[in-house]
Parts: structure tokens; C-alpha cells; sequence
């Protein structure tokens, strides 16, 4: 993630629109659900991915398709092939611009 990113969540979280951070860390397609929900009105989504790779199954393949139909790259606090790794700095960033954490 960019510093023009973190920057702008900084500066539009004075918006309506609010900045929601996703924690995926137990059900990774239902995280893809919710996130890619959550654009249908207007918000800004973070999706974090935080407790293993994810599994390339029928599910998350179609999920992952809701994703980039919704704008949405996801990233990882773990290494995984297909998705950019964040470190803990950056995250801590994240969850200090956003109004709102879901864990799933």
C-alpha cells in the first residue's frame, strides 16, 4: 500500500462515506462477501487477510471476482504468492485511518 493511499483514507475520513477495514481471519470467502458488500454503499474497504494463505477454491475464486468488480486488493499479513504482503507498521496505519474494524 502507498503512502498516496494511507494519505488519502486520512483525508476522506472526515467524508460521509465511511473507511471499514475487513479482518479475515477465519472464513475468507465470507470476508470477501462482506467486503465487497460494503462498496454497493459507497465505502471505502480495506481487506486484510491475517491468519493463513488463501485456498484456492471454487469459492474464493468467485469471491475474488466480486473483489475486482468492487475495486477491492485485498493484502496479507502473511506470505502469500497472490496477494501483496503488508507489514505490522502498515497495518496499524490502516486501523488508525478507518472508522470501523469487522473481524470475520
Amino acid at each position: 500500500m502507498s503512502t498516496d493511499t494511507m494519505q488519502e483514507l486520512m483525508s476522506s475520513k472526515q467524508s460521509r462515506k465511511k473507511q471499514i477495514v475487513i479482518l479475515a481471519n477465519h472464513d475468507h470467502a465470507e470476508a470477501m462477501r462482506v467486503a465487497a458488500g460494503l462498496t454497493i454503499f459507497g465505502h471505502h474497504v480495506e481487506l486484510v487477510f491475517t491468519d493463513r494463505v488463501v485456498e484456492e477454491s471454487a469459492e474464493n475464486i468467485e469471491q475474488a471476482e466480486l473483489l475486482e468488480l468492487s475495486e477491492i486488493e485485498p493484502v496479507s499479513l502473511i506470505d502469500d504468492p497472490n496477494i501483496d504482503r503488508i507489514d505490522d507498521d502498515q497495518l496499524t496505519a490502516l486501523l488508525l485511518c478507518c472508522q470501523h474494524v469487522v473481524n470475520i
